[in-house]
């Protein structure tokens, strides 16, 4: 280790609860491994935890930190969603030393009483929690600790010691110390924890983690936009169609304000049962996004999602709005076309951007980057511009992109992200064209060059994507429009990384016993918002019966379901066990309204018998004895939904296998 790793671990070697805040690079994760490596060896019987955020991470942690330090001398076990020990994790912990998983896990077996399955939090010595600043609000790490405050308020003694790791813990959208100090205090009374940092040993840490050279590389904006102008044009049309009134004023086309003001509408449209003004609300949303991909990348790109997503609509129109919204399109499509491959009137950001990328790696020596966009579509966009590009070609460039895993078309699997990551620090690869899925915790070779393309984010993710940079004479790029507000976010989260610095000093530099009263009181107080916050939950789960509530398609307003047709596996699958629901539904990649074609969730294979469809309920409206509503999450819905019986349902589904 090097020396501001062992100024760090100090306090934690004595059993104290401590946050190490160290910078990406920093060497984190390997201080973690030296303080486990001791308590394991100090206290027989030892048991240790290491939690993270994400499933790639567990397997990245396993192999490449713990086991190569750990593996000879104790029991390692890795646990995440898409392993078969998940199943038996009580017996997995009972068995191990040291056991690494997501948190979900943790949190799932908390919560299950089954033999089996069931841990408590006293049969840990040590947590480790990796990305500790995500310890807030609703997140599974807060929910864990959120446990460990309520034992240890209740004066239980039988605790793990708890061991955060953070590159920033930010300033949670304060803007003075003083709001600056309250965020790291709430994070430290989250966690129980003191947090700690180099100060002997901060020029070595310096030297360790050379900062990046930062620069702004600014466009002028584009003088001219016809294409993005036909667009605006079309998306007024559909306005007038809609005949809103002044009690509806709507903000500037293509921007993020306007997307908020559609998503309104929409939902608008839907509570009234106004379908024509639900669906020009989804039809505008795909004009807005149009606007946003040409305003990021090339002109081509914005027609292609049009394209793509009008391609599916003559099949399942169903009245006249539908109707006027797919003629629209059709009666426009060729000009839009031909404005979109009218090169004189290109993104000027595009150009600035192959500058940048040229700068780096059309230097005759080996170069490594990775390029920040803001979504999977954008990443799409600018790998086919990047593969496209005879100039970029020629300096070598071989591009790969790295998105969060999940399941869509513009997803990736666990197992393509790990064999990306792998191909990159091999060197097959040179640049990675990835979300902010690379901002935090996988571990990426150096690079010479990192690029935030149209980006907007907190002092968090904008730190964690310089720390990237971390070769030598490295490049920080912000490539943006004159007067953007990427560059004005880009200039506030200096200042707010700045803010965090100061804030965490003030909080190391407080008395022993002012601090501990602070944190008591913190956590007393959160204890409380939880008790009340679980409280007006069930109230709210019960408040209509499951069986009086209907689900429509939010698509056509069609009946399909009951609330009491659904069911929720491992607490994480909500589905339709309804057999009548079959006729509903078109299956394929994702199940979608036979009527409409609205998209609903997909089908899943439980226990390698049962064949169920998933539903996203932001898919759906409700239709209670109160009115008709909606609801993002199945957390929201105001009704219970029962845990599914596959004993029940097989013999349901099966009745002449149990005759």
């Amino acid at each position: 280790m090097d020396i501001y790793q062992e100024e760090v671990v100090q306090r934690a070697l004595r059993g104290e609860n401590v946050i190490i805040w160290l910078p990406t690079g920093g060497g984190k994760t390997r201080a973690a491994v030296y303080v486990a490596k001791k308590h394991l060896e100090n206290n027989p019987g030892a048991k240790v935890a290491v939690l993270v955020n994400k499933v790639h991470l567990v397997d990245q942690l396993y192999n490449n930190e713990f086991k190569p330090f750990l593996g000879l001398d104790y029991s390692l076990v890795s646990i995440s969603g898409d392993c078969d020990q998940k199943e038996f994790f009580g017996c997995n912990v009972k068995n191990s030393d040291l056991v690494i998983c997501t948190a979900q896990i943790l949190e799932n077996a908390l919560t299950n009483q089954e033999e089996g399955k069931h841990v408590e939090l006293s049969q840990f010595t040590l947590l480790i929690i990796d990305e500790c600043h995500h310890t807030h609000k609703e997140g599974v790490y807060n929910k864990i600790m959120g446990r460990y405050v309520a034992q240890k308020l209740k004066g239980e003694r039988r605790l793990p010691q708890i061991l955060g790791l953070t590159a920033s813990p930010g300033t949670g959208g304060a803007k003075s110390i003083k709001g600056a100090v309250e965020h790291v205090l709430q994070i430290c009374a989250n966690l129980d924890s003191v947090i700690v940092s180099s100060k002997v040993y901060a020029p070595e840490l310096k030297k360790k983690v050379p900062r990046p050279r930062k620069r702004f590389d600014i466009v002028d904006k584009r003088p001219q936009d016809p294409f993005g102008d036909h667009l605006k044009f079309m998306m007024q049309f559909i306005h007038d169609f809609m005949a809103l009134g002044p009690d509806f004023p709507v903000r500037e086309f293509g921007t993020q304000e306007y997307e908020a003001d559609v998503v309104i509408l929409e939902k608008k449209g839907v509570t009234d049962r106004n379908r024509l003004l639900a669906q020009c609300a989804l039809h505008l949303r795909q004009y807005n996004d149009a606007l946003l991909i040409n305003d990021t990348v090339r002109m081509v790109d914005a027609f292609r999602v049009l394209e793509s997503y009008y391609s599916t609509k003559s099949s399942i129109a169903m009245d006249g709005t539908d109707f006027f919204l797919l003629g629209l399109y059709q009666e426009n499509e060729v000009e839009l076309r031909k404005l979109s491959g009218d090169a004189r009137f290109e993104n000027p950001k595009m150009g600035k951007l192959q500058n940048t990328l040229l700068e780096q790696f059309d230097q005759g020596k080996p170069s490594r980057g990775i390029l920040f966009s803001k979504t999977r579509k954008s990443t799409h966009c600018l790998y086919d511009w990047v593969s496209n590009n005879p100039a970029l070609q020629r300096a070598g460039i071989r591009a790969a992109i790295l998105t969060g895993a999940g399941n869509g078309i513009n997803y990736m699997t666990q197992n393509e992200q790990k064999e990306t990551i792998r191909t990159f620090r091999r060197g097959s690869l040179n640049l990675l064209i990835s979300t902010s899925v690379a901002e935090e915790g996988l571990d990426i070779p150096e690079c010479n060059l990192v690029v935030r393309y149209g980006l907007l984010t907190n002092e968090i993710a904008q730190q964690q994507a310089s720390g990237r940079a971390r070769a030598s004479d490295s490049v920080y790029s912000v490539v943006a429009q004159a007067g953007g507000r990427e560059v004005r976010r880009e200039l506030l989260n200096e200042c707010l990384e700045d803010l965090t610095g100061r804030a965490i000093g003030e909080v190391q530099r407080m008395e022993h016993r002012e601090f501990q009263m602070k944190i008591t009181d913190l956590q007393t107080e959160a204890l409380l918002t939880r008790q009340l916050a679980e409280q007006l939950k069930i109230k709210k789960r019960s408040r209509f019966s499951a069986a009086t509530v209907q689900l429509s398609c939010r698509g056509c307003f069609v009946p399909v379901a009951f609330g009491n047709d659904i069911k929720v596996i491992e607490n994480a699958h909500h589905v339709n066990i309804n057999p009548d629901f079959e006729k509903y539904y078109k299956t394929g990649r994702v199940i979608s309204c036979a009527a409409c074609g609205r998209q609903w969730g997909m089908e899943m294979v439980y226990k390698e018998i049962a064949l169920l469809p998933i539903l996203a309920i932001e898919n759906f409206a409700m239709e209670t004895p109160e009115g008709r509503k909606l609801a993002k999450k199945w957390k929201n819905v105001e009704f219970t939904v029962e845990e599914f019986n596959f004993s029940t349902y097989c013999h349901s589904k099966f009745p002449n296998m149990f005759d």
